[in-house]
């Protein structure tokens, strides 16, 4: 979803990932139009990649006002919706944003991810086959049919795929999450792990993408599986679980409290290092 003139600067911004000053910019615009709803929207939409839901929904509230039909303005109602789990509320949403723009290839994406995790895979694959006919060069939709189908069991469809998404895109951290998953669906955990080693060194500090790619190490190296298997577990606890065991702990011998609590922070620092170490090598960041 893109604005067209006469915002192009801000989109331009946006596009570099410079949202602070996309943000400084949309706002100085605003005081010279101060009732464009596009404006607004293009605010929604960079709270919206910043993260920022609540700040995202009220600018797009504010554009639907003064527009009831703006495209950006739905598009990220879609996407706030999305992100908060609310499904019903999502749905609802998504209904009247594909009314207004049923050409947005992101909608049938979003949809297709929903059904993934269902367990819904053909249906799917359906949605994913309308945004490709819209937007049939789009990486990550490529990457995602790739996943699908290799959890069809089709896995020379997933291994095509895979090949024409990595040429379009080999850099975007999202298709590269997306073609590990398929690659480790096919078992072939080497090239799952490239993968996962270079959407790590794209976004470093997402913590889901460190996980991942230690889930990779672990599934194609005999001693990353036997090392890291206590730091696995433990990562994997919730906080209230992490505090019950230390509770229990305390209470029938306290010197496993100890162990427990070393290991806890252990987990932390070792597999950080581990990622650090296998995608950026033994120098330091600077």
């Amino acid at each position: 979803m893109t604005v067209q003139s006469p915002y192009a600067a801000i989109q331009q911004l946006i596009e570099w990932k410079r949202y602070k000053e996309a943000l400084t910019e949309a706002q100085e615009q605003l005081r010279r139009e101060p009732d464009d709803p596009a404006l607004f929207a293009l605010i929604a939409r960079i709270y919206s990649l910043t993260d920022d839901n609540e700040k995202a929904l009220h600018w797009a509230g504010e554009a639907l006002a003064r527009d009831p039909e703006q495209e950006l303005a739905w598009f990220v109602r879609v996407v706030a919706h999305y992100e908060s789990g609310n499904e019903k509320l999502f749905y609802e949403v998504l209904q009247e944003a594909m009314r207004i723009d049923p050409y947005e290839s992101y909608y049938y994406f979003l949809k297709a991810n929903k059904l993934n995790q269902k367990g819904k895979f053909k249906e799917s694959r359906e949605q994913l086959q309308y945004a490709l006919e819209l937007n049939p060069e789009a990486p990550l939709y490529l990457a995602t049919m790739s996943y699908v189908e290799a959890l069809l069991g089709h896995m020379e469809e997933s291994d095509r795929l895979d090949r024409e998404a990595v040429r379009y895109d080999a850099e975007s951290p999202m298709v590269l999450l997306y073609l590990a998953w398929a690659a480790g669906q096919r078992g072939d955990y080497p090239k799952k792990e490239t993968y996962m080693r270079e959407a790590v060194r794209g976004n470093p500090e997402d913590k889901q993408f460190q996980n991942e790619y230690l889930e990779a190490l672990q599934q194609n190296h005999r001693l990353y599986r036997v090392f890291l298997w206590p730091n696995k577990q433990l990562r994997r606890m919730k906080p209230w679980q992490v505090l019950v065991s230390w509770l229990v702990l305390w209470i029938v011998f306290k010197p496993l409290l100890i162990v427990f609590i070393f290991l806890y922070i252990t987990a932390h620092w070792v597999t950080k290092a581990i990622v650090h170490v296998r995608v950026f090598g033994w120098r330091r960041r600077r």
